[in-house]
């Protein structure tokens, strides 16, 4: 996660979602890290879904992996940081 903060404008946030370790902050350049812990709220992710929609909030898509990939994706993740989301599609 250190590795990450250079990637982060001065004045930014962290946002860490896997809350084993504490987020890492970077004082020096005012980038903050937050630790965010969530739950299912129907609500509010039709509330992001509008945000998405009216352009408000944009969410990067790297990649849509097809669930039989869904370890080497794990594996491939281990080993370097990804950009943007993947996306698992279930088998249809």
């Amino acid at each position: 996660m250190a590795a990450l903060l250079g990637l982060i404008r001065p004045g930014g946030v962290l946002v860490h979602t896997t809350v084993w370790m504490a987020a890492p902050a970077d004082e020096d350049r005012g980038v903050r890290g937050i630790n965010l812990f969530v739950h299912s709220d129907a609500e509010q992710l039709s509330h992001m879904v509008a945000l998405i929609d009216r352009g408000e909030l944009r969410v990067e898509v790297a990649r849509r992996v097809p669930l039989a990939e869904l370890p080497a994706l794990h594996a491939a993740a281990a080993g370097a940081l990804p950009n943007g989301k993947a996306v698992v599609v279930p088998r249809t």
